[in-house]
């Protein structure tokens, strides 16, 4: 089992996630969309295509642009479809 957890706040948590570059991409299902707020963010990936940002939201903090995810991800990426990833301090754990 995989946890994602910020601020002392448990975000998502997955028997199922995809690792790719090194980062767990967690089902959209599987987290906790509710701690999460759309961000303007936008970055390009050569292989992936364009990134989406959200802003995690916990404990009375805000952690900018620390979960992305690729909406219409390129043909060789599409195993990251309708899947989020964390950086910027989440701590990503194998329980």
């Amino acid at each position: 089992m995989i946890t994602a957890k910020w601020n002392g706040i448990e975000i998502a948590k997955s028997d199922r996630t995809v690792v790719v570059e090194g980062n767990h991409y967690f089902p959209k299902e599987d987290v906790d969309l509710s701690l999460l707020e759309a961000s303007d963010k936008h970055t390009t990936c050569p292989w992936k295509g364009i990134a989406s940002y959200y802003t995690i939201v916990a404990g009375g903090k805000k952690n900018q642009d620390a979960a992305w995810y690729y909406p219409e991800p390129k043909t060789e990426a599409l195993m990251v479809k309708d899947r989020i990833a964390f950086w910027k301090g989440v701590e990503v754990t194998e329980s």
